[in-house]
């Protein structure tokens, strides 16, 4: 039954709950840590690591997607990003870190953003992105948006893409455009060799819907985390992204049912901070972890430690604050597995996994997903 209260007059709102909300239950066994599995596979591509990063240039060059790679996860280009405009992005990035140091105009940053955004996407830019992450042997992956997928992905699969992920803030089965014919994703994926991740949805209906695209996996939320994302203040639209990774679960269940056997996995994105949220993340039914804020200490991140998502560079309707980073950086290897000496969840994020697993008795991911939870209100 629907968990419903009362907000005026004929009118109801379900309750819903944050990762902040629940807690994992342990189990009557523990085990060694050593002995769990975090391995994933989407399609062919099997990954020793569930993290999937936010596509944005603050945290993902064509290196340190490679680094990802190399560490177990998948890295995320952003196809519309800094990387396929500007032969010098450090030059660009160097501009954003002086508009984020004037204190008299904190709109400053944003306008560089939207104004680098404005360069036209160069495909000979994009390869050589692209060129360098699939060089490296690892696995390669690009992001689109709804309203530039049917024109950017045959050069990206060209370039070498082997999973694409087409994503926005908000996405639906078919995004209708004016003057242009509207990109229907189930015909659009049935067209493709390469397996689709699409998001992002926030609840059961809109998550079925896209797995009956033929996606491989739905990202669930859009890159929401505290002080970093204001889709809640622009649009009025919010994901508490505990119940939004169960719905997503819950279709996910209800699509294999359907299909005799087809499996979609679901991502979440947005509203994880330190280590905690990432294992209330898989428990509340996620197959992997798509990271953006936290990833900013890396000292390989790009961004120099300042952190945005795609949707600040919007050219008239911006839907994300740009951040400071913590005021200090590790490796990305120390970040991922530690050692940390830091007590409050924000170093060692996967190390923190495999011991919460290890903790309450599991030994893979989705052996997890059936750990219980408990609400605190």
């Amino acid at each position: 039954m629907r968990d419903l209260v009362e907000i005026g007059m004929g009118r109801t709102a379900r309750r819903a709950y944050d990762l902040d909300d629940v807690e994992i239950v342990p189990s009557r066994r523990t085990r060694s840590s050593s002995v769990v599995s975090t391995a994933w596979q989407i399609d062919a591509y099997r990954f020793e690591l569930p993290l999937v990063t936010h596509p944005t240039d603050a945290i993902v060059s064509p290196g340190t997607a490679v680094a990802v790679g190399e560490l177990g996860g998948l890295g995320v280009l952003n196809a519309e990003g800094l990387w396929a405009r500007h032969p010098n992005v450090e030059e660009a990035i160097f501009r954003l870190v002086r508009a984020a140091e004037d204190t008299e105009d904190p709109t400053a940053i944003v306008r560089e953003l939207q104004e680098l955004h404005s360069a036209p996407i160069r495909l000979d830019l994009l390869t050589e992105a692209i060129k360098t992450v699939r060089e490296s042997g690892v696995t390669v992956a690009a992001r689109v948006s709804p309203q530039h997928a049917a024109e950017l992905t045959p050069d990206l699969l060209a370039a070498g893409v082997e999973i694409l992920v087409v994503q926005g803030t908000i996405i639906s089965a078919e995004h209708v455009q004016r003057d242009a014919e509207p990109l229907d994703l189930k015909d659009f994926i049935g067209r493709l060799d390469v397996p689709v991740i699409a998001g992002g949805v926030s609840d059961y209906r809109t998550a079925m819907h896209l797995m009956r695209t033929g996606a491989a996996g739905v990202i669930v939320g859009h890159g929401a985390s505290r002080g970093v994302t204001s889709t809640d203040s622009v649009l009025g639209i919010g994901t508490p992204m505990a119940t939004a990774i169960v719905d997503a679960a819950a279709a996910r269940r209800d699509y294999l049912d359907e299909t005799g056997g087809r499996y979609v996995h679901v991502l979440a994105d947005g509203g994880m901070s330190v280590s905690g949220d990432i294992a209330k993340a898989i428990a509340c039914g996620a197959d992997a972890v798509m990271l953006g804020a936290p990833l900013a200490a890396a000292s390989e991140a790009p961004g120099q430690g300042l952190y945005w998502t795609s949707a600040a560079a919007h050219p008239s309707l911006p839907r994300s604050r740009v951040a400071l980073g913590p005021d200090y950086a590790v490796d990305l290897k120390t970040l991922l597995f530690g050692p940390s000496s830091d007590a409050e969840g924000v170093v060692n994020l996967f190390g923190a996994l495999r011991r919460a697993m290890a903790k309450t008795g599991y030994s893979d991911l989705k052996e997890f997903q059936r750990v219980g939870l408990t609400v605190r209100r």
